[in-house]
């Protein structure tokens, strides 16, 4: 088992990789575009609300409620009552959010003023800034339709990796940054408000996700005709799990939309600022943590479906190893190199210095909860496999209460940088309280070769940390240097830094190629 979910894993990172690859060149073409003014918070906050529903209606709570569901099915019932299940999740899944976006479309000045209060705040008073409210209220127009594409892109993929079939879903937001990035060079700069071509972008990307996984489907025999099934048991005892999943799931993404409500009332280029750290931490959680709970869940399920205890634990052990041994140099090679990372990628046409040095403050708090982030990714689906959301839920208030409460701490002495402080100690107490609750269920706990695993990869951090703080060159140097330059030496840091990393793990006698479920990495 070991060995199947090491591959899995594999080949999703290796298909996030691409994405995420992309994702950056499209930050890039965009920073290069608007920079981080009124035109890139404007987009960036139109962007962020329909992703926040994705996270709702798709690979979110919905996907932590279906897998499980389907899972069961596809190992207990027949071919034709997996069908039948099918055809009535996309058709129930399909009207509510078919609903949910035409309320968004018709009604997106409403939404750009709840979550954008400041602007339309100013837009009553007739200040310039009331001008980014009319704008995001038409930009969420254009965008707002990408929650049905993605939400049906979403239920493909969860049938897909319920399977086995990884690699597509993983690939297929490719497609999304190709269409932002195409957008960014052929359709905006030749309009006035370059933020409106963008978004036609986003439209076209969902679109073009959602057609691609259709022949995946029909291969899997899995393409139905949606039909309404509010009261089929199947869809009951999933919309039971996702109803409190629909919170647990997204505390984080309620925490950063919280967070872009309180910027709209701070300087221009809060959110533009906190946009661009947040997709340099994106990049580490997609690749790693996100990766690695995809392809636990289903064996998760299946095990508890099976009622195979020590294989659970073993699963959910392998996982945390493997976040232990991803996340911790990735969390300290952010914040060690937060400032060179943002001029390599980022500092260009619009994209100032100044950009770089206020993104970095906030890049290094976001980078300081990245393994809270990643290990909450593999925590929670040692509940939702055991088809219990209502834990996590739980936990999520609590951590989404906290996080209010730390904004008001920290929000008013450090600015946007606050929030993200704020937004990774929550996530520090989410991850302790999943913890807590699974070890008290006397489900999973650390084992004694795990804590030893982490104190081995701690050492070797450490190691790296100190190597990296004494190759880094001062700011001047990078200024001085011309943008090949910068990428040259940035990738020397980043390849020295995990040769450091890796020869310390195999001077402590680890062998991160060899990790193994239940079992040493020696």
């Amino acid at each position: 088992m070991s060995k199947k979910l090491l591959r899995s894993g594999m080949i999703v990172s290796a298909m996030t990789l691409v994405s995420r690859v992309l994702g950056l060149v499209r930050d890039v073409v965009i920073a290069n575009l608007m920079g981080a003014g009124s035109s890139a918070d404007v987009f960036f906050f139109a962007n962020k609300i329909p992703n926040f529903l994705r996270r709702l209606f798709a690979e979110g709570a919905f996907a932590q409620a279906f897998v499980p569901v389907l899972t069961e099915y596809q190992e207990k019932e027949t071919p034709e009552a997996t069908r039948e299940l099918l055809s009535k999740v996309a058709g129930t899944l399909g009207f509510l959010v078919t609903i949910v976006t035409l309320v968004g479309v018709i009604a997106s000045p409403v939404i750009a003023a709840i979550f954008g209060t400041g602007w339309f705040m100013a837009w009553v008073n007739d200040e310039p800034a009331g001008a980014k409210f009319e704008l995001a209220s038409l930009v969420l127009k254009i965008t707002f339709p990408y929650l049905w594409f993605i939400t049906f892109t979403a239920l493909a993929g969860s049938i897909l990796n319920a399977r086995g079939r990884f690699a597509v879903s993983a690939f297929t937001p490719v497609f999304l940054n190709v269409a932002i990035i195409g957008a960014a060079i052929y359709i905006a700069p030749g309009m006035e408000q370059p933020e409106i071509g963008l978004g036609i972008g986003v439209f076209l990307g969902g679109l073009v996700q959602f057609l691609f996984q259709i022949p995946f489907l029909m291969r899997e025999n899995a393409l139905v005709k949606p039909t309404w099934g509010w009261n089929h048991p199947g869809v009951v005892k999933i919309r039971t799990l996702m109803l409190p999943a629909l919170f647990g799931v997204s505390v984080s993404q309620i925490n950063l939309l919280l967070d872009t409500l309180i910027a709209s009332f701070l300087v221009t280029g809060s959110i533009s600022w906190l946009y661009y750290s947040d997709r340099l931490l994106e990049f580490p959680l997609g690749l790693f943590g996100i990766a690695i709970a995809t392809v636990i869940l289903p064996a998760l399920s299946r095990k508890h479906v099976n009622e195979e205890g020590a294989g659970f634990a073993s699963t959910m052990d392998w996982g945390v190893r493997a976040i232990l041994l991803l996340g911790m140099p990735a969390m300290l090679g952010l914040i060690v190199l937060a400032q060179p990372m943002l001029m390599v990628l980022f500092m260009r046409g619009a994209f100032t210095i100044s950009d770089v040095e206020m993104s970095s403050y906030s890049l290094m708090a976001y980078g300081a909860g990245l393994l809270s982030f990643m290990m909450v990714k593999v925590l929670a689906p040692g509940y939702y496999s055991r088809q219990d959301t209502k834990t996590p839920v739980r936990y999520g208030i609590i951590a989404m209460v906290s996080n209010m409460l730390f904004n008001l701490i920290f929000a008013v002495p450090f600015g946007y940088v606050g929030l993200a402080i704020a937004t990774s100690l929550s996530a520090l107490l989410n991850a302790s309280l999943l913890y807590h609750g699974l070890k008290q269920k006397q489900v999973y706990q650390f084992s004694r070769r795990t804590w030893v695993f982490f104190a081995k990869v701690v050492l070797a951090t450490a190691a790296m940390v100190v190597v990296l703080l004494y190759m880094l060159p001062g700011q001047q140097i990078w200024l001085d240097w011309h943008i090949g330059q910068r990428g040259l030496e940035l990738t020397k840091l980043i390849l020295g830094g995990a040769a450091v990393y890796v020869l310390s793990l195999i001077f402590m006698g680890i062998r991160p190629w060899k990790l193994k479920a239940g079992a040493d990495s020696e």
